[in-house]
Formats: C-alpha cells, structure tokens, sequence
C-alpha cells in the first residue's frame, strides 16, 4: 500500500462512533480492528523508512557527513509529516478499502 497517497486527516478530528461500528456492530470490535490495522500500518513505515534509510549509513562517520546529510533529514521529515497510523486506519474503514471478517461460534 502507498503511505505516500493517503487521505487521512493529518490531525485529530471528532469522529462519529455511529458511523465507525456501522460495519461490525460493536464499537470495541472496531476499536481492536483499528488497533491491529494502525499496528500493521505502523510497522510496515517503520520498515520502509528504515530500509531507505539504510542507504545513508556508514560505518566511518565524521562530523561534517552528519550535518550535510540534507536528503536523509528530508525523508525523516517526510515520514513525520504524514497521517499518524490510526488515523490511515480510520480512512481505510470510511472508504471500504478494510475489510472486516468475522468468525461466528
């Protein structure tokens, strides 16, 4: 999935919880169903920021490198301006792009 293309709010917004259960029927359902989703959604930047970051270690670092690394601040600052997780989480249930299974007993 593109992070990079997200619609979520980049910040917090009163929400509905009518609107967020319509799908399951149970608010706390949702909430563990957000939970999982904004955890995998957070883990799967963490790796890609940390791959891309990768790029730019070495193992001799000197002062100079560290203060003209200009394009490593600019894709940290990149992945602190977008959505927080649950908010991407949120987004992806209002657009019917997360789908809910649920296991009946």
């Amino acid at each position: 999935m593109s992070f990079k293309n997200s619609r979520a709010e980049r910040s917090t917004i009163t929400r509905d919880t009518v609107d967020l259960e319509s799908e399951t029927g149970n608010i706390y359902e949702t909430i563990a169903i957000l939970s999982k989703r904004a955890n995998k959604i957070n883990v799967d930047l963490k790796e890609e920021l940390t791959q891309k970051l990768q790029e730019f270690a070495s193992s001799t670092d000197n002062l100079e490198e560290i203060f003209e690394n200009r394009e490593q601040i600019e894709i940290s600052r990149f992945y602190e301006r977008l959505p927080k997780p649950a908010a991407m989480a949120i987004d992806e249930l209002e657009r019917g792009k997360l789908f809910v299974k649920s296991i009946e007993e």
